[in-house]
């Protein structure tokens, strides 16, 4: 159990160092508004591509720790790179590279440690909450040692801990996960996208998630522009964070068992709508300090609601197929927007988060209609055929 803490502590600590803090690096170098969009934007578009095709690369070579091991250190000498970056270009070449590093690494770790509770079951829990702690933690310690004139430490601790996560693989047991169902066919997949249920679920949470597009740009640097200290930018997104564990872990099972999906789904998009309207208008210290803890409500309660529509009404024998669609729509609709976030905060500013309020506005009275509490399908065969085919 303590080499998957130390690969998900390190590899997380590693996202957490340099996720908030990529866009106000890229800045540093001379880099628009909009050539920062562009990069962030095609770095998602290349990880959604590169997850599946790694991750069938691994299976091929029944290697999952060679694969996940290679593609961590890849991603660390690109992170390293990013001290000779001086151009677009350049920058946008290594950010490509290390987006393609780091498309598959955290689906192989999970099969990893999934398969690692058959033989010896543990809770997986448990260290998922470990990696979500460690994001916390690097974003609250990077802020502390970086200062405007020199944002050198996010590659530094980026890179040592991406070669630590590395070196962890070599820890993990080298047992390959058993093979899942593979080959869906193709009157399957259709049959999942003729259920209702799951095609509102990718639709919600495509705008609610891609409602954070903006943020995730361009929050440090517009809370920079106004003067907050990186100290205190880093409290403010690791109380984001924060929020979300709290969610996952404690507060979101019970407000979905009381709530239902329907009203988890409409509560989420209410405080995207309260969360982006307020900030398109304040850099209150303050009020920031109030609006963060949404970030629980807009992501993690909204992810338990769509997990429980999903393990409600997708069979079993697409069940890996829906997560994957899932996760795709919602990456897909994230980069575009991201891509248009960099012209958005270019243009108004501030402002700009008020287009992120109305993703949200159209999302809620697709959820209150749209979103249900179904009766789980059976799980025979039979059952799960005859549902894909009604």
């Amino acid at each position: 159990m303590r080499a998957y803490v130390l690969l998900y502590v390190t590899l997380y600590g590693a996202f957490g160092v340099a996720s908030p803090y990529w866009p106000k690096l890229f800045e540093s170098k001379g880099l628009t508004p909009q050539q920062i969009g562009l990069i962030l934007a095609a770095a998602l578009l290349v990880r959604l591509a590169a997850g599946p095709l790694l991750g069938r690369l691994a299976d091929r070579l029944a290697s999952l720790r060679l694969v996940l091991a290679s593609s961590i250190i890849v991603a660390a000498a690109a992170a390293a790179a990013f001290l000779w970056a001086d151009t677009f270009w350049l920058v946008l070449l290594i950010a490509l590279a290390q987006a393609i590093a780091l498309a598959p690494t955290t689906s192989l770790a999970d099969a990893l440690t999934v398969s690692a509770t058959k033989p010896r079951p543990f809770e997986y829990g448990r260290i998922r909450g470990a990696a979500s702690a460690a994001f916390l933690v690097g974003t609250l310690v990077i802020g502390q040692l970086i200062v405007p004139a020199d944002l050198t430490p996010i590659i530094w601790m980026n890179a040592a801990l991406l070669m630590v996560a590395a070196a962890a693989t070599a820890l993990l047991p080298g047992g390959t996960p058993e093979p899942e169902q593979r080959g869906v066919a193709t009157s399957e997949v259709r049959g999942l996208l003729r259920l209702s249920a799951f095609r509102i679920v990718i639709v919600v949470s495509a705008l609610v998630y891609g409602s954070h597009a903006l943020y995730d740009a361009f929050a440090v640097i517009r809370w920079s522009a106004a003067g907050l200290p990186p100290p205190v930018i880093s409290i403010l997104w690791a109380e984001a964070v924060a929020a979300e564990v709290v969610v996952f872990f404690v507060i979101g099972p019970w407000l979905l068992d009381r709530l239902g999906v329907r009203r988890a789904a409409v509560l989420a998009a209410l405080a995207g709508i309260v969360r982006w309207s307020a900030m398109g208008f304040t850099n209150s210290i303050v009020l920031l300090s109030v609006l963060q803890p949404l970030h629980g409500l807009t992501f993690a309660l909204l992810h338990l609601a769509c997990m429980r529509v999903i393990g409600n009404v997708v069979p079993p024998a697409v069940a890996a197929t829906a997560q994957a669609l899932y996760a795709f729509g919602a990456g897909l609709v994230t980069a575009a927007l991201t891509s248009l976030s960099g012209t958005l905060y270019a243009t108004y500013g501030g402002s700009a988060f008020l287009a992120m309020s109305a993703l949200c506005v159209i999302a809620l009275p697709i959820a209150w209609w749209g979103f249900i509490d179904p009766r789980p399908l059976a799980s025979s065969p039979r059952s799960s055929a005859g549902a894909l085919r009604g």
